[in-house]
């Protein structure tokens, strides 16, 4: 079980959090996504695990082209849009 502090003062890491757009350069595309913590919570915004996961992606790491995928409960859907861009979804 994870303690996610709802205050924007809560802590400094979480911040970035309360910001109302995320921006990203992946795939030779600048990325932007709208948050909305206030009204939808955790599951409008970027978390780190998306970041990482797209760097991992945009690396090459594992070759998906002509697979094709299901993004369930992915919050802002980052990584499906990463995905996509760099052409690994079919």
């Amino acid at each position: 079980m994870a303690l996610v502090p709802y205050e924007e003062t809560a802590g400094v890491g979480l911040q970035k959090f309360h910001k109302p757009l995320a921006t990203f350069s992946f795939a030779n595309h600048t990325i932007q996504i709208r948050q909305d913590w206030r009204q939808l919570g955790v599951a409008a915004v970027v978390w780190d695990a998306a970041v990482v996961l797209s760097t991992y992606l945009e690396m090459g790491a594992v070759e998906l082209r002509g697979c094709s995928a299901v993004e369930l409960g992915a919050g802002t859907g980052l990584v499906g849009i990463v995905a996509a861009l760099l052409g690994t979804l079919t």
